[in-house]
C-alpha cells in the first residue's frame, strides 16, 4: 500500500543574504514523504527565488498532483514537472527503490572571503587538492581581479572557481583578466558564465586563456553538452535542472565529452544538501561539489550535514507544517 506526506518548512538564514535584488529571510521549501511496503522516502521541493521559474504555491500544486497519481498508481513523466519538482520526487522515488547511494561527496570549495589569514589558514588544512570559490562581478574587475590573483600568489597548490553569474561587459571581465598574472591563470578551474550572453563568455575565453563554465547556459530548454574551447565544466544545479535521471543524463554527457561535471546547491536545507553530496559521490566522485551553502541556514532539518554544528529540527518543529492532502 501506497503512503504520501507533503511538509512545508521555513527556516530562517544569517542576515545579510541576497539573491540578486532580493534579501532572504527564511528558506522556505516542502518535503515529500513516500512509504510503500515497508520502504521510505524523502525528497525536498525548494524553489529558489530570482532564480526559479515556479513559484513555491506552484510547485505545491504540482507536488499534490502527482501524488494522488501516484497514490493511485498512474504512470506519470516528470519531466512535466517544473524543476524543483521534478528533483524533490525523484529523490523520493530514488530512495524508496534504493537507487542513490548512501555514500556521500562532503569535500567543499572554500568560500573565499573575509580575513585573509583565516582563509589561508583554513585553505592550508585542507586535505588533497585545495579548491576555492570566490563570487565576482558585484564589486570592479578590477579589485576581482586582484583578490584572485592575490590568493593564488600566496597559495601555489591552489585552485580556484570563480562564478560571475553573467554579471561582466566584455570589457571588464578583459579588466579582471589583465590583473591575473599569465602564470596563474592555469589554476582558475573556471570562471561560470562571465560574461552577459554565452557568446561574449566565449570571446572573453578566447582572448584571456581563462577558462570557463556553463551554469544558466544548462538550463536552456535548447542546451546540448558539447566540448569547445576554452569550456572545462557544466554546474548542474539539480532544483534549477530537474529529475535526478535529467541531472545524470547531463553528468554522463559531460563526461563523454571531457568535460567536468560539478553538483553545486541552490541553498536547500540539509535533508537536500546531503541528497546532492550522495548524487556527486554516486556520479561525480572525483569532483569537488559545490555544496557549501549549509552556513547560511540557523538550523539543519531533519538530517545532519557532515560534522555540521547547526541545531537540527524535525517534524514536530513550528517551522514545519504538515499539508492536508
Amino acid at each position: 500500500m501506497r503512503k504520501a506526506q507533503l511538509y512545508r518548512y521555513q527556516i530562517p538564514v544569517e542576515t545579510g543574504v541576497i539573491l540578486r535584488n532580493r534579501r532572504l529571510k527564511q528558506r522556505e521549501g516542502l518535503l515529500i514523504k513516500l512509504a510503500e511496503a515497508d520502504q521510505i522516502g524523502w525528497g525536498e521541493i525548494a524553489p529558489l527565488p530570482e532564480f526559479s521559474l515556479e513559484t513555491l504555491e506552484e510547485a505545491e500544486t504540482q507536488a499534490k498532483h502527482w501524488i494522488e497519481k501516484w497514490l493511485n498508481q498512474q504512470p506519470d513523466n516528470l519531466e512535466n514537472y517544473a524543476p524543483s519538482v521534478a528533483f524533490g520526487v525523484s529523490c523520493a522515488l530514488a530512495e524508496l527503490h534504493h537507487e542513490l547511494g548512501e555514500a556521500a561527496n562532503y569535500r567543499a570549495a572554500v568560500l573565499c572571503y573575509g580575513d585573509p589569514d583565516e582563509l589561508y589558514a583554513e585553505l592550508n588544512a585542507l586535505d588533497g587538492e585545495k579548491v576555492g570559490k570566490m563570487k565576482v562581478g558585484l564589486y570592479e574587475a578590477n579589485r576581482d581581479g586582484l583578490i584572485a590573483n592575490m590568493l593564488l600568489e600566496a597559495l601555489p597548490d591552489l585552485k580556484l572557481r570563480l562564478d560571475a553569474n553573467r554579471g561582466w561587459s566584455l570589457q571588464k571581465a578583459a579588466k579582471f583578466a589583465e590583473k591575473i598574472a599569465n602564470e596563474h591563470k592555469k589554476r582558475i578551474q573556471f570562471i561560470e558564465e562571465p560574461c552577459q550572453t554565452p557568446e561574449l563568455s566565449r570571446q572573453f575565453a578566447q582572448a584571456s586563456g581563462i577558462a570557463i563554465a556553463w551554469d544558466e547556459t544548462v538550463r536552456e530548454s535548447d542546451f546540448l553538452v558539447k566540448n569547445e574551447p576554452n569550456l572545462t565544466a557544466i554546474v548542474i544545479k539539480p532544483t534549477l535542472v530537474g529529475s535526478l535521471q535529467k541531472c545524470i543524463g547531463l553528468i554522463e554527457q559531460a563526461h563523454q565529452q571531457g568535460l567536468m561535471a560539478v553538483i553545486s546547491s541552490s541553498i536547500e536545507s540539509s535533508l537536500g544538501l546531503t541528497q546532492l553530496a550522495r548524487l556527486a559521490q554516486q556520479y561525480t566522485p572525483q569532483t569537488t561539489p559545490g555544496l557549501d551553502t549549509l552556513e547560511l541556514m540557523q538550523y539543519q532539518l531533519l538530517r545532519c550535514w557532515n560534522h555540521s554544528n547547526l541545531p537540527i529540527i524535525h517534524l514536530d518543529s513550528p517551522f514545519v507544517q504538515e499539508i492536508v492532502l
